[in-house]
């Protein structure tokens, strides 16, 4: 469950672009999209496979590796 708390003086749009925010990057969103609709299995799984293939073309793209800050 997200839970926003209100700051002191802080409006309430900016609260809601946080909520907002927050639910992007959990998934929450992505998931509800999903779910508006029947997804056959077969898409489904069609779906997760390109998910995976697509976190291990990130993995190992050589950008990835030139993006990474250097130790100090």
């Amino acid at each position: 469950m997200i839970r926003i708390m209100l700051r002191d003086n802080e409006p309430l749009e900016k609260t809601l672009r946080r909520l907002r925010k927050l639910c992007n990057n959990e998934g929450v969103t992505k998931g509800i999209k999903r779910s508006a609709f029947y997804e056959k299995p077969s898409e489904k799984r069609r779906r997760r496979e390109r998910e995976r293939q697509k976190v291990i073309r990130m993995a190992t793209s050589p950008m990835r590796r030139l993006r990474r800050k250097p130790r100090r």
